[in-house]
């Protein structure tokens, strides 16, 4: 059997792992960062922690005698992309990115696009807002600098400690969210203004669609750039990728 390593936190890596299960000519592991306190289910065996850079993931390419390696982590997870490059490169193991497409404006968005979190701190501007935060629990810190807004803040897990502004409140909940849930939900706190990451795919576009829908701006955290490796869109195309390798 060939042993295939997938770096994962994604829908598409979650679908990719649940197209190989049955596969009796492969061994596949599913590795995630371990940030999410109860991460989905998984279809194969799961690895919970990090490697130890690019370094570290090398050894394990190494010692665990993986035979291809497959990127599917989230879009802005840009530095274990890196280390993903780097360390097969180190290995010469064969590397994939499963990389899902970026949203791309229609007629009805009011997009601000924003380098990074910073940048959207200071888009917010001055005046007092009501501000919907769905960028995760990880980047929420520099918003702290701008406490005369009223956040809603949505993640997977709670945010611990609290987001240090007089005015938060809190949602949790794993997606996919639709856009009629994230209608009301904007509705419901009068939501004034979006900050998001450009994810891409299905499963977190609801708020996308309800902000056009209500007529909101929606500041957008631009993807970081990643590492220049074979990449393809679908779980589909990653399993004919591994099938090429076969032959």
């Amino acid at each position: 059997m060939r042993r295939i390593l997938i770096l994962g936190g994604t829908g598409e890596a979650r679908q990719l792992a649940g197209r190989l299960v049955a596969r009796a000519d492969l061994a596949v592991t599913l590795s995630l960062a371990g940030r999410t306190v109860s991460p989905a289910a998984q279809a194969v065996p799961v690895r919970i922690g990090g490697f130890g850079g690019a370094a570290g993931l090398a050894e394990y390419l190494s010692v665990e005698s993986i035979d291809a390696l497959i990127d599917a982590t989230h879009p802005y997870a840009a530095t274990i992309s890196a280390n993903a490059a780097r360390a097969a490169k180190l290995r010469t193991t064969p590397l994939l990115a499963l990389r899902r497409a970026p949203w791309i404006p229609v007629t009805g968005d009011h997009w601000i696009d924003v380098a990074d979190v910073q940048n959207a701190v200071e888009a917010l501007a001055n005046p007092p807002r009501l501000v919907f935060l769905a960028i995760g629990r990880q980047e929420l810190a520099p918003f702290a600098d701008a406490p005369q807004h009223h956040y809603l803040v949505r993640s997977v897990d709670p945010v611990d400690p609290p987001l240090a502004v007089p005015h938060a409140d809190y949602v949790t909940g794993r997606g996919p969210f639709d856009e009629a849930h994230d209608r009301t939900l904007l509705r419901e706190h009068r939501i004034e203004i979006v900050v998001a990451k450009n994810s891409g795919g299905t499963a977190t576009y609801g708020k996308i669609a309800a902000a056009r829908a209500l007529g909101l701006p929606v500041i957008l955290l631009q993807r970081p750039a990643l590492p220049q490796v074979a990449a393809v869109e679908t779980a589909q195309d990653a399993v004919a990728w591994l099938d090429q390798l076969r032959d």
